[in-house]
C-alpha cells in the first residue's frame, strides 16, 4: 500500500533536500574594496563641506541683516534665537581650523555607521543619505547647540536648528560621495569565478 500525502498538509521534507552545495550558491565576496579610502575622503570633505556651507549661511544671514537695516556682526553675546542660529553658522564656517579633530571625529562615525552597509549587503544610494545626514545634522548640531547654551535656551535652539541643517547637508553629500567611492552594488553583486 502506498502511502499519498494528504492534500492541504505540508509535505514533511528533509533538511538535506532544500539545502544547495556550496559550490551552486552565489559568491559573496570575502571584503570589500575602497572602505578606507572612502572613509579618509567622506570625512575630509565633510570638514570641507560644513565649513563651504556655514561660510555661505553666514555670508546670506549678513546679506539679511544689512537689507534689514541692522548692523551685521558676530553672534557672540546675544541669547536669542537669531543669533543661535548665526554662531552655528560662524562655527561651521570655522570648522576647517579645527581639522585634526572633526576629520577624525566624522571618521569614526562614518565608520561605525554606513562603512558597515556594504558587508550587510545594502546597497541602495538611499541609506547612505539617509544615515550620512542623520549622523552629520547630529554631530554639528550637536556641536553648536553646546556652543549656544551660552547664550541661553533660546539661542541652544537656534544653534541646534541652523548647525543640524548644515550637519544634515554635509552629511548627505558624505554619504553620496562614501557610495561613489565604494559602488557596492557592484561590489555585492560581483562573482568570483576563479577555481584557484
Amino acid at each position: 500500500m502506498s502511502e499519498h500525502p494528504v492534500s492541504g498538509l505540508p509535505r514533511d521534507t528533509s533538511p538535506a533536500d532544500d539545502v544547495l552545495p556550496a559550490y551552486a550558491m552565489a559568491a559573496r565576496p570575502r571584503r570589500v574594496k575602497r572602505i578606507k579610502l572612502a572613509l579618509l575622503l567622506s570625512s575630509m570633505a565633510a570638514c570641507v563641506v560644513v565649513a563651504i556651507v556655514g561660510f555661505l549661511v553666514m555670508a546670506l544671514s549678513f546679506m539679511v541683516i544689512g537689507l534689514a537695516g541692522q548692523t551685521p556682526g558676530l553672534a557672540v553675546g546675544t541669547g536669542d534665537f537669531r543669533g543661535g542660529a548665526l554662531l552655528a553658522a560662524q562655527l561651521s564656517a570655522m570648522n576647517f581650523i579645527l581639522f585634526f579633530v572633526t576629520v577624525p571625529a566624522a571618521a569614526l562615525t562614518l565608520g561605525l555607521s554606513i562603512a558597515r552597509f556594504p558587508y550587510r549587503g545594502i546597497t541602495h544610494m538611499i541609506p547612505y543619505l539617509r544615515w550620512g545626514a542623520i549622523w552629520g545634522g547630529f554631530l554639528v548640531g550637536g556641536t553648536t547647540f553646546a556652543f549656544g547654551l551660552f547664550g541661553g535656551a533660546a539661542s541652544a535652539i537656534g544653534a541646534l536648528i541652523c548647525g543640524g541643517a548644515i550637519g544634515g547637508l554635509a552629511g548627505t553629500f558624505c554619504g553620496f560621495l562614501f557610495h561613489a567611492i565604494v559602488q557596492p552594488a557592484r561590489q555585492v553583486t560581483e562573482m568570483d569565478v576563479s577555481v584557484f
